[in-house]
């Protein structure tokens, strides 16, 4: 009998350790991930070393926001990278952001072998109800039942603490990385990110995750 009871304590034991490891990884699951990339077959031994960063957004400060980052983790890599925001200030009666001719026209003039965009594909709402917090303890466990000041003290909080509606957003963003000589794209990249804490959380995770991606494809120099 001692054999059985030591034998289930210890099954009860493992279960224990393996279910909190699981939760601590799914904890440390990042919300930002590449979903997908792809390499152009027929790209030369070539490694870009001077990035011109460009965002495809109205929202100025998601533009200023992620072309920030991006450069920034381009510069950590000992790259010459620039935005082109600092090229092409947006105005107020600008539209849909500059020319694809005069970026092309800036790259080549100022030496820049290659343009690396990123842009929102789509982005997906989930509705979520949480519900608000109610318990129920039998009487005979807790002593705040037995008066009304114990219970009135424990019980409002939690009784008008009703539910609420939440939203969990996905975005769908892409980056792709093209040759300014010859236009062509050269590597692209899909990636998901859930519900971000903030704008700048997610941009710096992107930032990151897509340079040492491009790294270890061999793009950049």
């Amino acid at each position: 009998m001692m054999e059985l009871g030591v034998t289930k304590s210890a099954e009860k034991y493992k279960f224990l350790i393996m279910f909190i490891l699981g939760l601590a990884v799914w904890g440390c699951t990042p919300t930002t991930r590449i979903t997908g990339t792809w390499k152009n077959p027929e790209i030369s031994a070539q490694k870009y070393s001077k990035v011109m960063v460009v965002a495809l957004s109205d929202n100025v400060r998601a533009r200023q926001t992620v072309e920030t980052d991006m450069k920034a983790q381009l510069q950590q890599r000992g790259l010459d990278a620039a935005r082109s925001l600092d090229m092409f200030p947006p105005t107020m009666s600008e539209k849909g952001g500059p020319d694809v001719n005069q970026i092309l026209a800036k790259a080549r003039e100022q030496g820049y072998d290659a343009i690396l965009t990123v842009a929102l594909l789509d982005q997906e709402t989930e509705t979520r109800y949480v519900p608000g917090a109610y318990g129920y303890t039998p009487i005979t466990r807790f002593g705040w039942y037995g008066r009304f000041r114990g219970y009135y003290t424990y019980w409002y909080p939690t009784v008008y603490d009703p539910g609420y509606y939440t939203e969990e957003k996905t975005y769908f963003l892409e980056t792709n990385l093209y040759d300014v000589k010859t236009e062509q794209l050269q590597w692209s990249a899909q990636t998901e990110s859930h519900s971000p804490a903030s704008l700048r959380k997610a941009s710096i995770t992107l930032a990151e995750l897509t340079v040492n991606s491009m790294v270890q494809e061999g793009l950049l120099q």
